[in-house]
């Protein structure tokens, strides 16, 4: 089973962009998608290789919001966690399979000038419990644009950006390695150690071309499960977002 897991950055606008063809390309059986941007009766495209789809959107227009994409029926689907000040941005969607849960999470960006910062502790705080509830029962696989690079290696400037920018300060490093001290495995990390693999970059000074980016977009999984990850993957060559999609392998059949 594949999935994939893309901040769209607007999925009207990633739609006029060949979207449909990448995801194709990616063969994927589940697609997560944040910061789609719209409601689903705001968008003509039915998607009609996925059978199953599932949307949170904000309640502001044209902010955040995510989508599951899915060619597997899945037995229980859960919007948001629960948690009154949380819960009106369309940042969480759960899935139940029969071996594992599904999260896809579009976590909250700081802001220029961290004034999120707070809220995103705190949202980091909440959202680490839920997955720890939900692995009560099965394990987890949580996916999406978590907004923050975990170390020196996800930034190619670490150093100009510590402390200063929304997504490499160290209560946001921090949020993240907390995940991973309770269970989480980062599925890139398990097979590349390597600098340079980024997710993101901005649209400005040809970030992109020179591959100035950050790695933003993840896999975690539960580690009772990541014997069943065959392969972690970075597509950075496509296009459509200033974010890249990201993808895993897994074999549930054991």
């Amino acid at each position: 089973m594949k999935l994939v897991s893309w901040n769209v950055n607007g999925i009207r606008a990633v739609l006029k962009k060949d979207f449909l063809a990448s995801i194709k390309k990616l063969k994927a059986d589940i697609v997560c998608l944040q910061e789609t941007k719209a409601k689903e009766n705001q968008v003509d495209e039915k998607f009609k290789d996925y059978e199953y789809q599932y949307w949170n959107s904000a309640d502001k227009a044209g902010y955040a919001g995510t989508l599951i994409l899915s060619k597997i029926k899945p037995i229980k689907i859960t919007l948001d966690i629960g948690i009154e000040e949380h819960d009106t941005e369309g940042r969480i969607i759960t899935l139940e399979f029969d071996k594992f849960h599904l999260v896809n999470g579009y976590i909250p960006n700081s802001g220029r000038g961290i004034p999120r910062l707070a809220y995103r502790k705190q949202w980091d705080k909440d959202l680490l419990q839920y997955i720890k509830t939900l692995e009560k029962t099965k394990p987890v696989i949580f996916c999406g644009d978590l907004n923050v690079a975990h170390t020196d290696i996800d930034l190619a400037n670490p150093k100009s950006n510590y402390n200063k920018t929304a997504g490499y300060t160290q209560i946001e490093i921090d949020g993240l390695e907390n995940y991973l001290k309770h269970g989480l495995v980062d599925t890139f990390r398990r097979f590349n150690k390597e600098p340079g693999n980024y997710t993101w970059w901005s649209y400005m000074f040809s970030a992109r071309q020179k591959n100035i980016g950050w790695r933003i977009d993840y896999f975690l999984v539960s580690k009772s499960f990541e014997k069943h990850v065959r392969k972690a993957e970075i597509h950075a060559d496509i296009m459509g977002s200033d974010h890249c999609p990201v993808s895993i392998e897994i074999d549930v059949k054991e």
